[in-house]
C-alpha cells in the first residue's frame, strides 16, 4: 500500500493545473471547501458529496468498556464522532484499483 498522502497543498496545486486559478487562488478554495464542509458537521448536518460519499456526526452514547490488559471495566464517556460512508462509485473505482 503507498505511503504518499494527499494534502491540502496537493488539491490546491490540483486545482492550480486543472482549474487555472492562481496558486494563492487555488489554496483559497481547497481552503474554503474545506471549511463549509468542516462548519456543516460542527452543526450536526450531513454532507453528502455526489459519486464520492457522506459525511456525517453520530451522538454515541455512554457505555462500559473493558481495559484488554486487566479485565477491569471503565466507563466511556458519550462522544460525537464523525463517520464517512462512501459511495457505491467510489467503492467500486477503489476495488477496481485493488486489481491493476
Amino acid at each position: 500500500m503507498s505511503e504518499k498522502t494527499l494534502t491540502r497543498m496537493d488539491l490546491a496545486e490540483s486545482v492550480f493545473r486543472e482549474v487555472g486559478l492562481s496558486r494563492h487562488e487555488s489554496g483559497q478554495l481547497v481552503e474554503s471547501v474545506l471549511t463549509h464542509i468542516s462548519d456543516a458537521l460542527v452543526r450536526g448536518e450531513q454532507v453528502k458529496v455526489s459519486s464520492f460519499g457522506t459525511f456525517s456526526v453520530r451522538d454515541k452514547n455512554e457505555r462500559i468498556g473493558r481495559n484488554p490488559k486487566t479485565g477491569e471495566e471503565v466507563p466511556i464517556t458519550p462522544r460525537r464522532v464523525l463517520s464517512f460512508r462512501p459511495s457505491h462509485l467510489m467503492k467500486e473505482r477503489v476495488a477496481a484499483g485493488n486489481k491493476g
